[in-house]
């Protein structure tokens, strides 16, 4: 066991709007299990840049083991994937690298063949299995979900958990709750580490979020009473101050060193209640500057005058003589909310390509009103760049409305600046699905959504659904998504 040791870190990048770090100061048990969350744009990837030492900062990182990072980028991806695996962790020998694949459910077939030819779950897993066998190294895993399907999830989630000595970044909660044993957390104002997994945080943040809200609203109340009385105070103060002047109407004389002992003592006892409304509004500055504001969605859906959308009979798709899918047979009707669920590569985005209007070959029944309106999230985002309005324009959506949604999803004013070139990829992905909920549609498709996209903005996506209910398709590998918003699942085989 070791530690890494992260003091006074700052960061920005040059020409950059704002600053990503400002003096943080933490550190890191090296046989940590450690799960990373954040906000999109909080600067989660950037951490584990700055640990591999690609920018320059202020501040020190120490560390006595050495970092490696996934995706590990291989140069020759045309090479033989054990000439691949032979560069990233040269010592191992031929039989670990055939147990961590064991465990990880991959044939040793993959070893012979060109890199490049493997799937992308595979890829993921050899190069997991690979970077794990480098001994004594400190893994930094970026979002190894993306490509993985539910099944491929589980195995890998279970891997890890055999593991130690990693950060983990990931959006999928159920992903997380399986192989971490701690959470880092970049907040609005700080970051945090607590021991336990991802739902455990979340309820403790909760707690504190609650907590703080409460406590926030009694000081509130506080002060308000407390400026009242210090006003009040002060006020009896000035009126017994005038009665040194003039007389009784007794006709005494008034005594001027009492009056003025107690017009001392009323000021001072006004003082006192001033520097405790003082005290309870510099408590009050310390609440909720970590609370996350995830305001309520909205989508306009338009209602179809039949009740059934889309059906589809014994379809089959066809790839020039290879057949991607075979023997579809299921229809969409208002209010249904289908997730097409099974292994990757099995046609689930060519179905979705087929109902948006792409040409592709298939055989069987498809049945579809050219009237019909459908609104399309798909899982590229790579064609983004250029401005938030250009791309308002183009598609044809009201920039105010696509804005305010966004606002919601946690982009900052700062980001309606940028080329979305520069976005994170889950800031991509926002995009795509604030351009949909900006379009009244009847059916909305949507093929893998929630990729990068970061857990609170998920959990306001999943809302957004269950209250207004649009007829949806989509394609989600979040298990946790699926099980709330699902009212049936089609598995492709």
């Amino acid at each position: 066991m070791s530690l890494i040791q992260i003091c006074n870190l700052t960061f920005y990048y040059d020409g950059s709007y704002d600053t990503i770090f400002k003096n943080v100061s933490f550190q890191i048990d090296t046989d940590w299990k450690l799960g990373f969350t954040g906000r999109n744009g909080r600067g989660k990837t950037t951490f584990l840049n700055l640990l591999l030492e690609k920018y320059e900062y202020s501040g020190t990182i120490s560390s006595s083991v050495p970092f490696d990072y996934f995706p590990f980028d291989v140069a020759d991806r045309a090479q033989n994937t054990l000439e691949a695996v032979n560069g990233i962790c040269p010592e191992a020998e031929l039989w670990q690298l055939n147990r961590e694949l064991s465990m990880l459910r991959v044939s040793q077939d993959v070893l012979y063949r060109p890199f490049e030819t493997l799937s992308n779950g595979e890829q993921t897993k050899v190069l997991l299995a690979s970077l794990f066998l480098n001994n004594n190294h400190f893994l930094l895993i970026d979002e190894p979900t993306n490509h993985l399907d539910m099944e491929a999830r589980k195995t890998v989630s279970d891997y890890l958990n055999t593991k130690k000595g990693f950060i983990l970044v990931s959006h999928d909660r159920a992903f997380l709750d399986r192989c971490i044993d701690h959470i880092l957390s970049i907040n609005k104002t700080n970051i945090e580490i607590q021991k336990g997994n991802f739902s455990s945080w979340l309820q403790n943040k909760a707690m504190q979020d609650q907590f703080e809200t409460a406590e926030n609203e009694k000081l509130k109340k506080q002060i308000s009473q407390l400026s009242a009385a210090a006003k009040r105070t002060a006020g009896w103060s000035d009126e017994v101050e005038k009665t040194k002047i003039g007389t009784r109407n007794s006709g005494l004389r008034p005594d001027k060193g009492y009056i003025g002992h107690k017009a001392a003592k009323m000021m001072k006892r006004a003082g006192a209640i001033e520097a405790r409304r003082q005290k309870a509004a510099e408590e009050k500055s310390k609440l909720l500057k970590n609370i996350e504001t995830a305001q309520g969605l909205s989508v306009k859906p338009l209602e179809y005058p039949k009740n059934r959308l889309v059906e589809l009979e014994n379809l089959s798709v066809f790839y020039g003589e290879r057949k991607v899918c075979g023997g579809l047979s299921f229809a969409v009707s208002q209010g249904d909310r289908i997730a097409l669920c099974g292994k990757n590569g099995c046609g689930k985005s060519s179905i979705f390509k087929l109902l948006t209007g792409e040409k592709i070959d298939f055989s069987g029944s498809l049945q579809m009103d050219k009237n019909l309106i459908v609104s399309y999230v798909p899982q590229d985002t790579s064609f983004l760049h250029g401005s938030l309005k250009e791309y308002a324009d183009d598609s044809r959506i009201d920039e105010s409305l696509f804005k305010a949604i966004l606002r919601k999803l946690d982009f900052s004013r700062v980001q309606f600046e940028k080329d979305m070139a520069d976005f994170s990829g889950g800031q991509k992905k926002k995009v795509l699905i604030a351009k949909s909920l900006c379009e009244q549609a009847h059916l909305y498709i949507w093929d893998e959504p929630l990729n990068f996209i970061d857990v609170l903005s998920r959990m306001q996506i999943e809302d957004l659904i269950l209250k207004y209910q649009p007829t949806m398709l989509f394609v989600e590998h979040d298990s946790s998504f699926v099980e709330t918003v699902a009212t049936k699942c089609i598995n492709f085989l």
